[in-house]
Formats: C-alpha cells, sequence, structure tokens
C-alpha cells in the first residue's frame, strides 16, 4: 500500500512537473486538495465580498454611464465568484460548507475589501490599484496545475481587465478635472496605496503556503515578486496622471532596474486579516444576512428542479 501511495505521488508530481493539468479525477494528494479549497474558496469569497464597497456607490454614481459601468462590474465579480465556487465544488466541497466557512470567521478573503470607499474618487482607485495587483496576481494562475481553476481564470482575468482601465479612465477624469476633482483623486490614491501593497500577502518568509504552492505550481511567482512587480508597473502610471506616490523613501534603483519602496506596515496588515479591520465586521454581517434572506430562492429554485426531474422520470416510464 505505502508502495503504491509512493508511486502515485511520484506519477503526480511528474504531471505537475511536465506541465500537465490535473483533472478532478485524478489522483491528488490530499494535501494539494485542501492547498486548492483554500486557496479558490478564498477567492471566490474576494469576489463577492468584494462587490460590496462598490455597490456602495451605485446609487450615488455621478451619472448613468458611470452607473451603468459600476452595475455592470459588480455584476462581474458576482460572477467571478460563481466560477470559482463551482471549481472548489469539483474538489468535493459544496458551496455551502464554503460559504459557512465565510459566514463563521473561518476563511478568509482578500484583506483590501476591509477598507471603506469613502468618495467617488474610490472607484477609480479600487479599479486602477485593486483590479491591477488582482492582474498581476490572476494572470499566472491561467496556468495554474489544476484545470478547472485555470480554465476558470481564463474569462476573470479577461474582465478584471477590463475593470482595471475603467478605473484608470476615471482617475483620469478626476486628475485632469477641477483643482477640487484632482485632490479628491490624490487623497483616495493616498488611502488605497497601502493596502493595495498589503494585497499580495505576508513577506514570503512568513507565508505558510507559498513553497507549496508553487511546487505544485498553483502559483508561479511569490508575494514579494508580485508585489514588486506591481510597484514598477504602477508608478510610471501614477506619474502620467500628476498624482504623487504617499511613499517619501520610493526611489528607482538604476542598478536592479526596480523601484523601492518604504516598509509596509504589516502590523496594521496582520490586524486586518485577524478580522479586526474597519469593515470586517460588517462586510460578513451583509454577506450572512443577504445569505439568510436569500434561502427563499435556493429553496424555490431546488424544488423547480425537483419538479422538473420528476416529470422527467415520468415521461421515461411511460
Amino acid at each position: 500500500m505505502e508502495t503504491t501511495e509512493i508511486n502515485l505521488e511520484q506519477h503526480f508530481q511528474n504531471k505537475i512537473d511536465n506541465e500537465i493539468r490535473i483533472e478532478p479525477k485524478d489522483w491528488m494528494p490530499e494535501a494539494y486538495r485542501k492547498t486548492l479549497i483554500r486557496q479558490i474558496s478564498q477567492h471566490a469569497h474576494s469576489e463577492i465580498v468584494g462587490m460590496l464597497p462598490e455597490a456602495n456607490w451605485i446609487t450615488r454614481a455621478p451619472s448613468l454611464k458611470r452607473k451603468k459601468i459600476l452595475l455592470a462590474k459588480v455584476q462581474d465579480e458576482g460572477g467571478h465568484g460563481l466560477y470559482l465556487y463551482c471549481a472548489a465544488e469539483t474538489l468535493g466541497v459544496t458551496r455551502d460548507e464554503t460559504l459557512r466557512d465565510l459566514h463563521s470567521g473561518k476563511a478568509k478573503y482578500s484583506s483590501i475589501f476591509n477598507y471603506p470607499t469613502l468618495t467617488w474618487a474610490d472607484m477609480g482607485a479600487v479599479g486602477w490599484l485593486v483590479d491591477g495587483a488582482a492582474i498581476l496576481n490572476q494572470v499566472p494562475l491561467c496556468r495554474a496545475s489544476y484545470g478547472p481553476y485555470a480554465r476558470a481564470m481564463v474569462r476573470i482575468c479577461k474582465e478584471e481587465s477590463f475593470h482595471q482601465r475603467q478605473g484608470y479612465e476615471l482617475m483620469m477624469k478626476l486628475a485632469q478635472g477641477s483643482p477640487e476633482q484632482k485632490e479628491m483623486a490624490q487623497d483616495a490614491f493616498n488611502r488605497w496605496w497601502w493596502p493595495t501593497l498589503m494585497m499580495f500577502g505576508p513577506r514570503d518568509a512568513e507565508s505558510g503556503n507559498t513553497e507549496a504552492s508553487m511546487n505544485w505550481r498553483i502559483k508561479r511567482f511569490s508575494n514579494d515578486e508580485l508585489r514588486q512587480r506591481f510597484v514598477d508597473m504602477t508608478v510610471p502610471q501614477a506619474e502620467y496622471l500628476g498624482l504623487t506616490i504617499p511613499d517619501p523613501e520610493l526611489k528607482f534603483n538604476e542598478e536592479t532596474g526596480h523601484y523601492e519602496f518604504g516598509e509596509i506596515d504589516w502590523e496594521e496588515f496582520w490586524n486586518v486579516v485577524k478580522g479586526n479591520g474597519m469593515c470586517n465586521k460588517e462586510r460578513i454581517d451583509v454577506r450572512r444576512t443577504a445569505f439568510d434572506e436569500g434561502a427563499w430562492v435556493r429553496d424555490a429554485a431546488t424544488a423547480y428542479h425537483e419538479k422538473r426531474k420528476q416529470k422527467e422520470q415520468q415521461k421515461k416510464i411511460s
């Protein structure tokens, strides 16, 4: 039995090393399955919780055009959550189980969504910075070793690219507008810059999951690598907008070709991750309420499905 398991693990790792996708019915180590469930479900939770800060501004958008754009974006995020919950279900976990973990606080979601959206400019900052960071993190997932996850990410990344461009376009409008509008854009940038850098997760030395995830090719780049890529990409974009990076230690290193940036407030990061951020309780309360109040919809859909199933069985008998 032990020899058989060793052979299965070796065969599994050979497939990983040769870029052969792992599919739901393939044998996989239990640790790999659990890692995927944790990562995919947390990714799904981030999508549906991430709808909340933006939905806050749908009724207060400054024009019909902006309202339509924001509605479409929030709808996209809901769809992303659906794709990812479906991918998690292929690993033998039910959607109700993953949602119970979210509502109980057992499961995490991206720390970035525990910050409030205080002004309309935050819609631009979230689209530009948060979705920009998400794209850097998620594009490599299109090549993740687990097939259902990788395939779900292809469409998600295409839609996230539109969200990032929409956010940057909004920030550009504000930055090129009146002095009050530019000040609003700078204020939003100041508030979202550091939380976005935290969004990539803890430093590599403190990340307990990175090594295994990279060995299994679920992840392709470490947290610190992705964070550096984001800074290198975003600083020139901010300069083009005429916005000031809220980091007095930021400087370009000619030798490395990278921007050096100040120290992240890791105490704040871990405080938010542990559930003590500004909006942690509010976000979970809203999601829990939505789930409870939507029970009748799920019950009705289940009853309808069972009714159709019975009719089809009766037709076969007759």
